[in-house]
């Protein structure tokens, strides 16, 4: 299969697009087709294992990756996650259900991909033939940044930096960061938010100069952020995995429609699901949640983009903190019928003005599908609280959001009695304070202590890897301004 660009300038194969990340044109690689799935091929997944579903979708678009070492890569990827299922469906209520995306190594929904996306990269640059150091620089929110940092720890011939903004990450996410092990490794604060590390990290892909730098040093680019193919691929999978589970515990038929429920920033996790649609998973209606930074509910209600003039907002979900979603260049694209002149347009405008709208066919085109809405602070705390005063569930702030937009969608849409699979994306632990704060109205200072209360109230376990946290030395504590990030980059390839 062969990928092009969202801005028309590229098409290359699958290895290709993961090993580079970003078109030369800036753009996103998206899939020249979309593979289908068949309803046989969906009924012979039903008795197959995490690993071989995950190897199932994802070959069909990487299919100059040779299926067995595909599979052996996703069966040790997710060997790595804890109680043997990697993705398991909890049923909340009746038609409600909760697709557990948490229980990898650094307990968040990016696991599910940066397991197994070092495989995906090595054997990339051995297709294409590439011999040079690779390094990956990563932008995040909080989740990726560890997740990717641990995918690559210590892995031949690769690099890994990470770059978080100062005060926009929870003190638990910055501590998995900063104590990072490896020799491969480093993490840095930016004095700014996400979009602008984000924007850095694109700029630097982007720029002739900083790649000649980096080639001199026998080094190439790459990317763990969604923006890079090789980490949304993986995520397609869970939406079949999900849809499976539900087939197998009897609750529906295969052919009959699912909803999903998406807590989502930049976009990447819904889009993931969009893209199993396409491939003809029965999905129905998608929930795109967002947090008090509602800049996709505004896009998705009213068909403009804005971020001209918007407030940035630092939440209990810090990592949908997020107002220029990049994945949403690939839904835009498919939007605007694979336009890529036309979606170029809107790029080049988010950027120079901070705005772009669509046409009216293509926002009916897109309600049709799409449903938004957000969840401010008060609302999710109290959704917290309600979901596990009445049944005993706990969930983290950003599964809080989706949940409490989820219940909106239910007010609004009666009528709609298709099963609803909300997606929960990290664990509880990992935003103890909040959480705390959010199931008994108590504060805490100290992270640690928040855990230990929360594992008093819930009984639920606590993740090994954050249980083992307290102990572990801090490596990394460089701060810097936006403007020296690629001096950071250069001082670490040496």
């Amino acid at each position: 299969m062969y990928f092009i660009s969202t801005r028309g300038r590229e098409r290359v194969t699958a290895a290709q697009a993961i090993v580079q990340g970003l078109s030369v044109d800036g753009g996103l690689f998206v899939p020249e087709t979309f593979p289908s799935v068949s309803k046989e091929e969906l009924e012979a997944m039903l008795t197959m294992s995490y690993a071989e579903r995950a190897t199932e979708v994802l070959h069909k678009y990487l299919d100059e990756y040779d299926k067995a070492g595909l599979l052996a890569a996703c069966e040790k990827a997710y060997a790595k996650f804890e109680d043997g299922d990697p993705a398991p469906l909890v049923k909340l209520d009746d038609g409600v259900y909760m697709l557990e995306l948490f229980h990898g190594p650094t307990c968040a929904f990016k696991d599910m991909a940066l397991t197994l996306l070092p495989y995906l990269l090595r054997t990339g640059c051995d297709i294409v033939g590439i011999k040079e150091q690779i390094l990956i620089l990563v932008a995040t929110s909080g989740d990726t940044g560890k997740a990717a940092l641990e995918g690559f720890k210590d892995a031949e011939g690769i690099k890994i930096m990470v770059f978080y903004p100062d005060d926009g990450v929870s003190k638990m996410q910055k501590l998995q960061m900063c104590t990072q092990e490896g020799s491969n490794v480093n993490v840095v604060a930016v004095k700014g938010n996400f979009d602008d590390c984000q924007t850095t990290v694109k700029k630097i892909f982007n720029s002739e100069e900083c790649k000649a730098k980096l080639l001199a040093k026998n080094t190439r680019l790459s990317s763990a952020n969604s923006i890079n193919f090789g980490r949304l691929a993986p995520q397609i999978a869970y939406y079949f995995s999900a849809y499976l589970d539900l087939v197998s515990a009897g609750q529906i038929e295969i052919g009959e429609e699912v909803n999903f429920t998406v807590p989502t920033g930049n976009f990447g996790n819904i889009l993931a699901a969009y893209y199993a649609k396409r491939m003809g998973l029965p999905v129905g209606k998608l929930v795109c949640a967002s947090n008090k930074n509602n800049v996709l509910t505004d896009f998705i209600r009213k068909g403009e983009y804005k971020t001209e003039g918007r407030p940035f907002y630092k939440t209990m979900s810090p990592s949908m903190d997020i107002l220029i979603s990049s994945n949403l260049e690939r839904f835009l694209f498919e939007l605007s019928g694979r336009d890529a002149s036309l979606t170029a347009e809107r790029m080049k405008s988010l950027t120079e003005k901070g705005t772009y709208s669509i046409s009216d066919e293509e926002l009916k085109a897109m309600k049709e599908q799409f449903f938004a809405g957000f969840s401010s602070e008060d609302d999710t705390v109290e959704c917290i609280y309600d979901i596990f005063s009445e049944i005993g569930y706990p969930m983290d702030t950003h599964t809080g959001v989706a949940m409490n937009v989820a219940r909106e969608y239910f007010e609004k849409e009666n009528e709609d009695k298709r099963n609803m699979v909300v997606v929960s994306t990290a664990s509880p632990y990992k935003f103890p304070q909040d959480v705390l704060y959010a199931l008994t109205g108590n504060d805490v200072k100290d992270s640690f202590k928040g855990v230990k209360r929360i594992n008093a109230l819930t009984a639920m376990k606590i993740p090994e890897s954050l249980a083992n946290l307290r102990d572990k030395t801090v490596r990394f504590k460089t701060s810097v301004a936006v403007s020296k990030a690629f001096d950071e980059i250069m001082k670490f390839i040496g």
